[in-house]
């Protein structure tokens, strides 16, 4: 946080102000569908922020995120079926999610532009039809495939999920303020914007996309083990979804790529048209795909670019200022 400057103290104390009041929400007798919204918003905003940080700040258009939120939803739920409590297993999650980033990136990293996207796009179908022919801890067929309930979760109430969900919200999105003001952010600005020339001036390309791939990862991971945990329950038809990867882009899409703030506020958007869309199940996904292609013709900067063009008018022509 930045404490120096007037402004970067009163923006610190209401991030602050903002995060203590969303914390206190269930002890304050908040509507429980309040906490329901609140959720889903911290869950789909922290996996839309590292979405951001790949694929706007690094250049990596990663549709691989699928994968890495269910191997850590799985590791959660088939850890409680061997015994590990469902907190260990949901930083466990998030460390497996990077180990697998870690292991695929010396083959998808050789690819570049839309071929790496193609090639990460492969990856959760993949893990999808293994974890329908596997059963880590056997048992009988439940549901589409390998499917698993969620041990030992009986006295976890949703007020405490809530608070795992609002703090890997703001996890992931100081994990992206402090990425873009460290020198790895420097570089993968420089990797963006021209590849060569920042591995001719001396950038670790390769270390920094790698570093950048495996915390995005983490992240997803941990936010992936915490919804599989409020849902107590997983299976891979519904878990390596490319309906995940639609939530990225409409998030990010909608609120501003390769902005701090685009995925907060086009993740609020999100989530009112996933809960307003609900209704029409079947004709979801094709009603939020018209939406993503309008935004990208008519703002491909997002609401944000929308709002600074409407702040630069009316700094230019002197409305909304002082008289």
């Amino acid at each position: 946080m930045d404490l120096k400057t007037p402004a970067g103290f009163l923006r610190s104390g209401v991030i602050l102000v903002t995060v203590a009041a969303l914390a206190s929400l269930p002890w304050v007798g908040a509507p429980r569908s309040w906490l329901v919204y609140l959720f889903h918003f911290s869950i789909f905003l922290a996996m839309a922020s590292m979405w951001n940080l790949l694929a706007g700040y690094s250049g990596l258009v990663s549709l691989c995120q699928p994968a890495f939120l269910g191997l850590a939803g799985y590791a959660m739920t088939i850890g409680t079926w061997v015994g590990i409590p469902w907190w260990a297993g949901l930083l466990g999650g998030g460390l497996v999610a990077a180990l697998f980033a870690l292991l695929i990136s010396g083959a998808v990293f050789r690819l570049s532009g839309v071929y790496f996207a193609i090639g990460t796009l492969v990856v959760p179908e993949a893990l999808r039809m293994v974890f329908y022919l596997w059963r880590p801890v056997g048992g009988t067929m439940n549901g589409a495939g390998a499917g698993y309930m969620v041990k030992g979760i009986g006295g976890v109430s949703m007020d405490l999920i809530y608070i795992l969900a609002v703090g890997v919200g703001v996890v992931s999105l100081a994990t992206v303020r402090w990425i873009l003001r460290s020198k790895l952010g420097l570089g993968l600005a420089a990797i963006r914007d021209n590849e060569r020339a920042a591995a001719s001036s001396g950038v670790n390309v390769f270390g920094a996309k790698l570093l950048t791939f495996v915390i995005a990862a983490a992240v997803t991971g941990l936010a992936g083990g915490v919804y599989y945990l409020n849902q107590g329950y997983i299976e891979p038809s519904a878990t390596f979804n490319v309906r995940w990867t639609m939530i990225l882009l409409l998030a990010t899409v909608i609120g501003g790529i390769r902005s701090e703030e685009g995925p907060i506020i086009g993740t609020g958007v999100f989530v009112f048209l996933y809960f307003g869309l609900a209704r029409y199940a079947g004709y979801s996904m094709l009603i939020q795909g018209v939406i993503l292609i309008v935004i990208m013709l008519v703002s491909p900067g997002g609401i944000v670019a929308v709002l600074r063009r409407l702040r630069g008018y009316r700094a230019l022509t002197g409305h909304g200022g002082p008289s």
